[in-house]
Parts: C-alpha cells; structure tokens; sequence
C-alpha cells in the first residue's frame, strides 16, 4: 500500500549513504558527545564555566573517545539502524556509556591525574548516555522511515485500533521493524483518548477519517484478541466506510497457546464477519468417542478431516489412524500432527495409512488390526461442478465408499460410526448433494439391523476457509486484481467456521443411540454479494461498478452453476428435536427399508461400473426426494465462478 517516492535534500541524501559512511557520522558525533559530556560533568559539578582543573588535563577530553569508539564498535552498537531501533537500544547505549566510562576512571587512575572529583564519573555516564540517546531519537524522528532495500518504498502508515496490552506490545513490535509506522492509536475507552502511549496519540475511533485525511493511513491493526465476535463485527463494519486495509492480531487463545504472537498479523477472518460467537464446546460430550480410544478419520488430509484430526487429537486419544489416498496430503498432514502431539505433551500415535474407502477389504482389515473405537467418515468428493462433470465417479466415492466403510466398521465391531455430511443433501439439485442424500440413507438403514455400531450422521453447511469455499477463491481473485466472481446477486449461505464445525461433529456423536441425522445450528445465512464487497473493502481496495469506474476490483455476476441452488437448507422435514446441546438438533427423517434400498444400490452400481452418467442420475432421482437429476447444459470443469 505504500506509495514509491525519492526523498530530496539533506535526509534523502543521508538515507542513501553507504553504511560504512553512516557508522562514521554516528561516530564521530558520539566522541562529539563524549567530549561534552566530560566538560559539562566538570561544569555541574564546579559550577564554573570554563574549570580550571578541566583545563589542567584536557588530554583526556580527546583520549576517551579515541580508545571508547572502537571498543563500542566492537560491541556491536553500531549495527542498529537508528531509524528503525527500539527499546533494546536503551540498554546498548548504556553499555556503551558504561565504557566509556570506564576508559574515563582508567585514564585518570593510570596516569595518575590529580584533583579530578570522582562524582564527575557518575555525571560523565549520565550525560554521555543520555547525549548518546536523544542524538539517535532526534536522528529517528526526523529522518523518513524507509527500508533501504525497497527501492524507497515509504513504510506504511498504520493507526492500532486497541490501546491495551496487545496493543502496545505491538506496536512497540512494529516499531522496531520497518513493515509499518503507527501514527495513532483508536480506542473506545474514553479514559484512554487524549493520552499518549510511547509518544503516539490515543484518539477516539470517529477519528480515523481524519487521520485518514491528514496522515496518509493506508493500514487499520485490530490489536482486540479478547474482544467479542459481535463487538469485533461492529468495529469491522465502521471501518469499511474508509478505503484502508484492515488487519487483526490472533484470537487470544492462540497467543497463550503459544500458536501464534501478537504480530503475526493476518487478514480478517471471515468468521468474524458472522458476528457470531461460537458457542464454547462440551469437554464430557469431545471426550466421549476419542479421549483415550483408537480413532480413525478417513479423508483425513482434506478440509473437514483434517480439522478432525487435529480437534481429535487433542482430546488424547491412544492412537489417531489418518485414512488417505492423497500420498502428498497425508504426508503433510503426518508431520503437522506429530509436531503438535510433540508440542502438546501428547501421548497419542499418529499413524498415516495410504488407502481408498471404496476397498473395503483394505479397510476392514485394518480395523480389526488396530483394534479401532470410532470412525469419523470425511471422504467425499464435494466440489460441486466437478461431482456434476463425473456423476459416476462421485456416486462411487460418495455413496459406495460410505457402503464400504460402513461395512467394513460393522463386520469389525467399532463402536460408532460417524458420517460427515451436507446441507446439500437437503432437497438436492446436483449430483454431488444426491450422492451424499444416498449416503446418509444407507447409514439410516442399516442402522435398523441389529448391531453393535452406532450409526450417526452430522449435517451442517459451508465451512470457512476449506477446499471448497468461496472463501480462498475470493482472496485469490482479490490478490490478483479482480474481478470477483459471484454466480448470482441473490445467492445466500450458511458458513461455519472449520474448527467449530469440526468440535460439534465430535460431540454429537456423542448423543448418537443410533440412526440419527445430528443437524448443527449454523446460525443466520449470509450473502455472498455482501460478503464479497466486504472483503474486497477490508483489503483497502474500492469496488468497480457503473457508479464507480475508477473503482479496484470489479464484481462480475457470472450465473448460477450447473446444480446450484440459490438457497441450502438444513432439514428435509421440519420434525426435528433440541438436544443436550445448544448448537445441535435432531432430525427425523424418512428412510428406506434396507432390503429395497440394498436392491436399488445393486442398480446404481452397475450403472457407475459402466459410466452411464443418465442411468446413474436417473436412480438418483427414485432415491431422492427433490432430487430432478437434470444434466448440466454446460461443462462444470470449464467454470471458474464460485
């Protein structure tokens, strides 16, 4: 965001000088200082102008530095850039004032120098440091704050919006770098505006369109960990009425944790444009099916797996199995949780297994050997367009690779079998929300036969930030300069945070007795034109449209999707139950005989087996309320819309 520029006269002139040529002026202004600093020691403590004692050994006045500068040097003094030095400096310069010092007491004790008042040392260091000090942050406040290898790229102006401790811990952060210059703090807190914190001003917020104006502030630092999601939506929403860049410090669970510090700072997370405050999870119900058992995830390296398998592990259980066909993804997603499992203290073995869901001998197999408790079904291919252009490579993976491992959990005897799935399933208009509608048919009946599985499906919405998300699309386009791609301006979602879905999904297969669709509370929908705009104003940049032509980022609206909908919904009935907890419903919801549905499967493999995409989206539709199985009018894969 910063403006690229040549700085003229004196400052530029001395901001462009070989480092070697700066140490020499620092230099020579310290021995300066220290020649000062000796005569106006001597003055106080005489209190005569021109002492006569002083004047007796004036040697000395040029010895210190001669023998000081060096040993300063030596010291490493010299390596701090003084436009962009901090706090630590402090106690730099005061080694170097105690050298000097020190060169001072045996210059006169060695030479044997007569009548020198010994308090002159104490004001020799006094003086030269804080000489020494006020030189460098004169020097610090008149020279521009330019990176020297950035080609004159002026320091981004930023105002901290917080005056508490994250807030002063980071700008006195930033301070020290040379990434922004923090020309103000805005606080709520009236006790606090008016003051000033290290020299910079503490303002109220209504403030920033005039520092905007005045200060040329291009940068907006949220420094509010602790504050409430809907308090932060506010602050947010202000904010977009000014064209600057907006960034946050971590939450604040992740700076105790030790994850993340105060200036790891990021882009607004999407969650906190929900507004909503995550209801805080159930530690009895997270613990139920994991703490102290042998767990297995399939699909672990994708989105909501992975997320899975980090909320799993850190409830402890003795073994973690990561079920993946991606060789790549399982090996990051292997080191990223041995890693934490190390860092955490955990005692849990993670153990990486390559395989595909659809091979059910694999997998049973491997259960028994592990001696699995529970089973968290995550794989699936979900991306809508891409499931529409393969209908019958989806309906294998989705509904046939849930028959299998299903299966494969039954005839090893796990204790719960918990399957991952969809808004989309509710009233589908593609492939891909049919295929998964199927997979929870097949879990609701087999759960009618005698076993000792329990059997449970959790259905929630879009997830923040995973694979599929208009998310990371929309940050990509903006990266790029646009345009962002909405499909239609009436089109709205229901999102969930990655972490939070993760956890819910974990506890409600707690409350499984068996058979049950769990519904998650995703709280109100959004829309995605609004939320596009949003992001595109919290990166600094301004919309493009009719009104504004010399706007940033253009939105294109680009049409809807083969098989999207405009509206996705959570229950196909409306006979659902409150359960022990707040943010998960029980849902009721008809379901087909086993035998009649065993019967129709046997169809609808055959017809996936001979890549028949009409018979397959045919059978789709006998077994799927709402479900119209029409064929997409264009190629999905072609599309780049969200």
């Amino acid at each position: 965001m910063g403006r690229r520029r040549d700085t003229p006269g004196v400052r530029g002139r001395l901001i462009r000088l070989e480092r070697g040529a700066k140490t020499v002026i620092i230099a020579t202004s310290d021995a300066v200082m220290m020649m000062a600093a000796l005569w106006a020691a001597h003055v106080l403590r005489l209190e005569m102008l021109l002492p006569p004692r002083l004047l007796g050994y004036a040697w000395i006045a040029f010895a210190i530095p001669l023998i000081s500068i060096p040993a300063i040097r030596l010291m490493g003094t010299y390596r701090t850039v003084v436009r962009f030095m901090g706090g630590r400096a402090m106690l730099a310069l005061a080694r170097a004032a105690a050298a000097a010092t020190l060169v001072y007491v045996l210059l006169v004790t060695f030479a044997e120098v007569e009548r020198v008042p010994r308090s002159t040392y104490v004001l020799f260091f006094l003086l030269t440091f804080l000489a020494m000090y006020g030189l460098r942050m004169t020097a610090r406040a008149w020279l521009p704050r330019v990176d020297e290898g950035a080609s004159g790229d002026v320091r981004r102006r930023a105002v901290v919006y917080g005056a508490g401790t994250a807030g002063i811990q980071l700008h006195g952060l930033l301070e020290q770098g040379d990434g922004f210059h923090v020309v103000a703090f805005l606080d709520d807190d009236s006790g606090k505006q008016g003051t000033e914190i290290f020299g910079v001003p503490v303002h109220p917020p209504e403030r920033l369109e005039v520092l905007v104006a005045r200060e040329g502030v291009t940068q907006v630092l949220l420094a509010l960990p602790s504050t409430s999601r809907a308090r932060r939506l506010e602050i947010i929403e202000a904010l977009e009425n000014f064209q600057v860049r907006v960034r946050t410090v971590p939450a604040l669970p992740e700076i105790v944790s030790g994850v993340a510090s105060v200036d790891h700072l990021q882009e607004v997370e999407v969650d906190d444009l929900l507004g909503r405050d995550p209801v805080p999870p159930d530690v009895e119900l997270l613990d139920a099916r994991v703490a102290g058992l042998k767990v297995l995830v399939t699909g672990a390296a994708g989105s909501i797996g992975s997320e899975l398998c980090r909320q799993a592990l850190l409830r402890e259980p003795v073994e973690l199995v990561l079920y993946e066909q991606s060789e790549y993804g399982l090996y990051r997603l292997e080191r990223e949780l041995t890693a934490l499992a190390t860092t955490q203290g955990l005692a849990t073995r993670v153990e990486p297994v390559l395989g595909d869901v659809t091979d059910r001998g694999h997998l049973e197999r491997l259960l028994r050997a592990r001696g699995i408790d529970s089973v968290f079904h995550a794989a699936a291919y979900k991306h809508v367009p891409m499931v529409e252009a393969n209908p019958a490579e989806g309906v294998r993976n989705n509904v046939f690779g849930t028959l299998s491992a299903v299966r494969a959990a039954l005839a090893a005897e796990v204790a719960a079998f918990v399957l991952v799935s969809t808004d989309k399933a509710v009233r589908p208009t593609n492939v891909m929300g049919a295929s998964k509608r199927v997979a929870e048919l097949v879990l609701q009946g087999l759960s009618e036969e005698r076993s000792r599985t329990c059997l449970a499906m959790v259905r929630f919405g879009n997830v923040l930030d995973s694979s599929g998300s208009v998310v990371p699309l929309f940050r990509e386009q903006i990266r790029t300069g646009g345009p962002v791609t909405v499909t239609d301006p009436e089109i709205i979602r229901y999102f969930m945070t990655i972490r939070e879905a993760a956890q819910l999904v974990l506890q409600a297969s707690a409350l499984a007795a068996g058979g049950e669709v769990f519904v998650l509370d995703m709280g109100e929908p959004v829309r995605i034109l609004d939320l596009a705009r949003r992001m595109i104003r919290l990166a600094g940049h301004s919309i493009r449209d009719a009104m504004h032509p010399d706007g940033d980022i253009e939105i294109r609206i680009t049409g809807l999707r083969p098989g999207e909908k405009l509206f996705e919904e959570l229950l196909i009935g409306g006979d659902v139950l409150p359960s022990p907890h707040a943010k998960i419903m029980r849902a009721r919801e008809a379901c087909l005989d086993w035998p009649v549905l065993e019967k129709r499967l046997e169809v609808l493999a055959e017809a996936c087996d001979a890549d028949d995409a009409s018979a397959v989206r045919r059978i789709l539709t006998e077994l799927v309320d709402g479900y119209e199985g029409r064929a997409p009018v264009a190629d999905g894969l072609a599309s780049d819309q969200i």
